[in-house]
């Protein structure tokens, strides 16, 4: 039994699929960092090994965790709203979509591909450039007592 590996056990094909015996198949995934095209976001089987669909990938992911940081850093709500009820429910729906977008992003960092995982770095600190940070927000006009956004912040 000690002499037994794991390649005895698991047969593996070069497509990525693991033949279990029989009719059972297991599909691997890379679990280290790795460079290149050739990656699975989302969907199986998307963007493949076109780098043009690769590149869309890749902006879609920025783009999406700029979402996340747009959405973190806006006040949506106005102020004269005096329903609780409505403020709450407007408060959740964003809650839900900005959480909803994060785990998109972190599903496609679990792709372990390094440029997957540098896009979700840049759009969320591009993001954060944009609208957390005071480089384009004029903080004089805020007055102390007020949030800068409608959200508590994304924690990890």
């Amino acid at each position: 039994m000690d002499s037994m590996n794991s390649t005895d056990m698991v047969d593996m094909n070069r497509t990525g699929m693991a033949d279990m015996g029989g009719d059972q198949m297991m599909m691997m995934s890379q679990m280290t960092f790795y460079w290149g095209k050739s990656t699975e976001i989302f969907f199986s089987g998307w963007p493949g090994r076109s780098s043009g669909m690769y590149a869309v990938a890749l902006v879609m992911v920025f783009v999406i965790a700029m979402i996340v940081e747009w959405i973190s850093h806006t006040k949506f709500i106005n102020s004269t709203i005096n329903n609780k009820i409505v403020v709450g429910l407007l408060q959740t729906a964003m809650y839900g979509v900005r959480i909803g977008l994060a785990y998109l992003v972190m599903l496609a960092v679990m792709s372990f591909n390094v440029g997957v995982l540098l896009a979700a770095i840049a759009g969320y600190t591009t993001g954060f450039l944009l609208f957390g940070s005071r480089v384009f927000r004029d903080s004089s006009q805020m007055l102390p007592y007020e949030k800068a956004s409608d959200l508590p912040p994304l924690n990890c």
